[in-house]
C-alpha cells in the first residue's frame, strides 16, 4: 500500500511538471505572437512616420513642442494625426493654421515660421496646392516678407477665388503701400463673404484714406459679426474700434470696446495697450501703467514699451521708465525696426541708426508709415529737404493721424514753410490724445516756436 501511494505521488508530480511546462510553453508562444503581431501592426505606422519625417519641412513641424495650454494639446494631437496617410494633408494644414493662432496669441513670430514649414510640408507631400499657397502667403505676410508673400498671394488668386485668398492678397498689398490695389482685393472679399474679417479690412482702408466715419461704421459691423468661436478675431476688431473711438475723443466708448475685447480674450495685449493709451488721455497715468505693464510683458514691441516708459515717467517713476527705455533699444531692431527708428528720432538719440533702420524698412515696404519714419529720421538728422519728400508720401492718401500731422508740421517748419507747418500742428493738436506724452510735450514746444513773431519774408 505504501508503495502504491508512493507511485501515485510520483505520477502526480510528473503530471504537474508536464502541465506547468505546457503552460509555460503556451505563455512563451503567446508572448512571441503578441510581440510579432504588434510589430507587424506598427510597421505601417513606422513606415508612414519615416516617409513623412524624411521630408525636412515635415520633420520640423512634427517635432514635439512644450506647453500646457489647450492649444498645445491640439498641436500634439494634429502632429500625431498627420502620421495617418488618409488624414495627412488636412491634418498638416490644420496644424499650420493652429501655429498661426499660437503666433497671434503668444506674439511669437517663430510659430509663423512653423506655419510656413507646414505649407512646405503640404507641397512636398502632394497636398492641395492652393491650400498650401494660402497658408504660405499668410505666414510670409506675418513675417514681413512682403515680396515673397505677394508672389504667393497673386498665384493663389489666379488658381482659385475664395474670400481669404483675396483677403491675404489685400493684406500684403496694403502693407506694401499699394492701397488702391489692396482695397480692390478687399472689395472682392466682401462680395464673396461679408463678415467680420472682410468688414474689418475694409474699415482699415477707410481709415487709411481719411474716412474716420466710414471706418467706424464698418468696424461696428465687424464687431456685431464677432463670435466666441473666434475670440481672437473679435478681440482684434473691438480693439481697432476702440482706436477709432479714441481718435474721436469718445473715451468712454473706447474703454467699453477695450473691455469687450478683453471679455473675448483676457490678457489681449493690443487691447491692454489701447486701454493704457486711453487712460493716459484721461490723465490717469498710474492706472495706465498697470495695463501697459501687462501689455508689454505679453508683447514687448517698441510701441508697447514706449507707451509704458512714457506712462511711468508721467506717473513720477523716471527710474523705472529708464529701465524700460533700455529694453526698447535692446530689442527694437530685431522686433520692429520702424518703430525703433521713430523712437530714436523723437528722442534725438542715435540719429544715424534711426535713418539706417528706416531706410532698411523702406526697401521692404513702401507704405505711408515707413515713409513717415524715414522723413522723421531725416529731419532729426538735419536733412529737412530730403525729409520733405518722404513726408509728402506719408500724407498722400489723406490719412488722418496725429503722428503723421505732427511730423509733417515740424518738417514743414524746418523747411521754412511756417504757415503750412502751423496748419499740420493744429491738426495734430486736435487729436493730441493719439500721441504719447513725450510726443505731446514736443508738440507744445513746436507750436510755441511757430507762433513766435517772425520776419514776414520768411513765411510761406
Amino acid at each position: 500500500m505504501a508503495n502504491l501511494n508512493k507511485n501515485q505521488n510520483s505520477a502526480f508530480a510528473k503530471l504537474r511538471i508536464a502541465v506547468l511546462l505546457i503552460l509555460l510553453s503556451t505563455l512563451i508562444l503567446f508572448a512571441w505572437i503578441a510581440r510579432n503581431t504588434s510589430d507587424f501592426l506598427a510597421e505601417p505606422e513606422r513606415a508612414n512616420k519615416a516617409s513623412l519625417t524624411a521630408l525636412p519641412s515635415c520633420r520640423l513641424v512634427l517635432a514635439p513642442l512644450s506647453g500646457d495650454q489647450p492649444i498645445d494639446a491640439e498641436i500634439s494631437r494634429l502632429q500625431r494625426q498627420a502620421l495617418n496617410p488618409n488624414e495627412r494633408g488636412a491634418s498638416v494644414e490644420r496644424l499650420g493654421w493652429t501655429f498661426v493662432k499660437k503666433a497671434r496669441t503668444t506674439f511669437d513670430a517663430g510659430f509663423y515660421k512653423l506655419a510656413e514649414e507646414c505649407a512646405a510640408c503640404m507641397e512636398a507631400s502632394g497636398s492641395n496646392a492652393a491650400d498650401a499657397l494660402l497658408l504660405r502667403a499668410h505666414a510670409l505676410q506675418s513675417l514681413h516678407r512682403f515680396t515673397d508673400a505677394e508672389i504667393a498671394a497673386r498665384q493663389l488668386v489666379q488658381t482659385r477665388e475664395r474670400p481669404f485668398d483675396y483677403g491675404v492678397l489685400g493684406d500684403v498689398l496694403i502693407d506694401e503701400g499699394k492701397i488702391r490695389e489692396g482695397a480692390a482685393a478687399y472689395q472682392k472679399m466682401i462680395d464673396l463673404r461679408p463678415d467680420l474679417q472682410s468688414y474689418a479690412r475694409a474699415a482699415h482702408v477707410r481709415w487709411l484714406i481719411g474716412d474716420l466715419d466710414g471706418a467706424t461704421e464698418l468696424m461696428q459691423l465687424a464687431v456685431t459679426s464677432s463670435s466666441p468661436n473666434d475670440a481672437e478675431s473679435g478681440a482684434w476688431a473691438f480693439t481697432r474700434l476702440a482706436i477709432y473711438q479714441l481718435q474721436r475723443a469718445a473715451t468712454k466708448l473706447a474703454l467699453d470696446s477695450c473691455d469687450a475685447a478683453l471679455n473675448l480674450q483676457s490678457d489681449y495685449a493690443p487691447a491692454l495697450l489701447v486701454r493704457g493709451r486711453i487712460l493716459l488721455a484721461l490723465n490717469r497715468p498710474v492706472d495706465a501703467v498697470a495695463d501697459l505693464q501687462r501689455a508689454a510683458k505679453l508683447n514687448p514691441l517698441p510701441e508697447y514699451l514706449w507707451a509704458l516708459a512714457d506712462a511711468l515717467s508721467t506717473a513720477g517713476d523716471p527710474g523705472a521708465a529708464k529701465d524700460v527705455e533700455s529694453q526698447i533699444i535692446e530689442r527694437g531692431a530685431s522686433e520692429d525696426p520702424r518703430s525703433l527708428s521713430v523712437y530714436f528720432a523723437t528722442r534725438r538719440d542715435d540719429i544715424d541708426r534711426a535713418v539706417q533702420l528706416a531706410e532698411q524698412e523702406l526697401r521692404n515696404r513702401q507704405d505711408i508709415f515707413t515713409h513717415d519714419a524715414l522723413a522723421w529720421a531725416l529731419a532729426a538728422a538735419g536733412r529737412p529737404g530730403e525729409a520733405k519728400v518722404h513726408a509728402k508720401h506719408a500724407l498722400a492718401e489723406g490719412t488722418r493721424d496725429a503722428r503723421l500731422y505732427f511730423h509733417a508740421g515740424v518738417i514743414a517748419a524746418l523747411n521754412g514753410e511756417i504757415a503750412k507747418g502751423g496748419r499740420y500742428l493744429q491738426k495734430a493738436n486736435a487729436m493730441r490724445q493719439m500721441l504719447f506724452p513725450s510726443e505731446q510735450a514736443q508738440l507744445v514746444v513746436w507750436e510755441a516756436k511757430i507762433s513766435e513773431p517772425r520776419n514776414p519774408n520768411n513765411r510761406k
